[in-house]
């Protein structure tokens, strides 16, 4: 396929790119005892993308034969051809990037195709139960299991040919308390770039239903939590999700160029000196970030793109077109979900660099605070980076420790300003945003993370 793709866009005379993709799909979920859902799907297509005339034209198609994927081409031609007569603002070009060759496999020992469908539905079942039977005062109970296996070949005009491999397992448990009439409910999940044993190499099943259940059961006794302006001590959890949501989407070109709050700050201080943001193609600091992408799209080799700098905002994140209206190289950000889908700019895995203060430490200069880990449910954040967030952990800071669980906590405020006020940034890091997807137009997967930060924000609760 690969040479046949080289074939087509060299005897090509407008400027052509050809996306080829084989993904297979699996989603196991078992609910109070019964199984919801075992399903597996396999999509197979070439997209093509085409610039005629200052306009991109696009097509699809499920033939993969050659004539097939010719006459996509020309639909794709045909496409731009049309448009570019109604078109005011075209393209003028393309910023040129480190165009990509080569093969880029799965880096793991332990391959999911090395595990059966019996074996993958055994351990959901197994959670399953684990969840339901482990305290009286589960109501409901829910354990899943999802994978995604990519092979991609991309080949453009410009040069780029690569044969890619992904390899995505998720892994998801819910827990649902009940006491005279009030609910709770707690969720906890993983995911990872690589195999099975990948998928449990920081927590095991085990691990996951213990503190799912021991979080729900003890929301049921836990006051709530009484709003206000407060100190808070972010878990890496919730330092990813203000990375990607609040402050991610608003350094994406597109978006940017569609009036974000980022507009007219590069080279202005955003946040507090302790802060570098990045976004990376690789999985730094840690492994197995599910954003992992060698090359994106467009067949740009991806980098390493230093999006805050000490507190001074350096730089969006690009496609080749908006690249090339910025004056700038491309970052590597161009992400298609599925064959028929168009590029668009994407995050991959966006992260705060770590700090040089200890955990402990930084709890410890707290007199009166939250500490609050991972994310709950329900959220949302818009292109002024203003935001609000469902906790799914919150306690207490008492004179430095840690104290009682409080619940129905929010965080919220304007993500620049709450890194602002950041006082402290932990010397730790964790991936944790793997599981699910991100959704812009078309999903997208994605992971975000960082170490813990000690900051001002505002917490919605109940009023004293």
């Amino acid at each position: 396929m690969q040479k046949l793709l080289e074939s087509i866009a060299a005897s090509t005379p407008d400027w052509v790119e050809l996306r080829y993709q084989a993904r297979r799909t699996k989603e196991i979920r078992v609910r109070n005892g019964k199984l919801e859902e075992s399903s597996s799907k396999q999509l197979t297509g070439v997209g093509v993308r085409a610039l005629v005339d200052g306009v991109f034209g696009f097509a699809s198609t499920t033939d993969l034969a050659e004539d097939g994927i010719r006459r996509a081409v020309a639909e794709a031609q045909s496409s731009a051809r049309a448009a570019a007569s109604a078109k005011k603002q075209k393209i003028a070009g393309l910023a040129p990037g480190r165009f990509a060759r080569g093969t880029f496999p799965v880096q793991t020992d332990d391959p999911l195709d090395n595990h059966p469908l019996e074996e993958k539905l055994a351990l959901v079942m197994k959670t399953e139960e684990s969840v339901r039977n482990a305290s009286d005062a589960i109501a409901s109970s829910m354990a899943s299991f999802a994978e995604i296996l990519d092979e991609k070949i991309i080949v453009n005009s410009d040069g780029s040919s690569v044969h890619l491999f992904s390899s995505i397992p998720e892994f998801r448990v819910v827990a649902v308390a009940q006491q005279d009439g009030d609910q709770t409910m707690s969720m906890d999940s993983t995911s990872v770039h690589g195999g099975w044993a990948d998928l449990f190499g920081i927590r095991t099943p085990e691990t996951m239903v213990e503190d799912c259940v021991q979080l729900a059961v003890d929301q049921l006794s836990a006051p709530h939590a009484i709003g206000g302006n407060y100190t808070v001590v972010l878990d890496p959890g919730l330092v990813g999700v203000l990375s990607h949501e609040a402050i991610g989407h608003t350094v994406e070109a597109d978006i940017v160029l569609g009036g974000a709050v980022t507009l007219d700050k590069i080279g202005k201080r955003v946040a507090s000196d302790l802060i570098t943001m990045c976004d990376s193609g690789k999985s730094e600091h840690a492994s197995g970030a599910t954003g992992i992408l060698a090359v994106d799209d467009e067949g740009i080799e991806t980098e390493r793109t230093v999006l805050i700098e000490q507190g001074i905002l350096r730089s969006f994140l690009h496609n080749r077109e908006s690249a090339a209206h910025f004056g700038v190289e491309p970052t590597g950000n161009a992400r298609a979900y599925e064959y028929s889908d168009e590029p668009l700019v994407r995050m991959r895995n966006t992260y705060i660099e770590p700090g040089e203060t200890p955990v402990d430490e930084m709890i410890a200069g707290v007199k009166n605070g939250l500490y609050l880990k991972g994310l709950g449910f329900g959220g949302q954040a818009d292109s002024n980076a203003e935001f609000m967030f469902g906790v799914r952990e919150a306690r207490r800071i008492v004179d430095g420790k840690i104290g009682e669980l409080v619940r129905g906590a929010t965080l919220s405020g304007n993500a620049f300003e709450v890194l602002e006020s950041a006082d402290a940034v932990g010397n730790d890091f964790l991936w944790s945003l793997g599981a699910g997807t991100c959704g812009k137009g078309q999903a997208a997967k994605v992971d975000a993370g960082g170490p813990h930060i000690r900051c001002v924000a505002t917490i919605g609760g109940r009023q004293e």
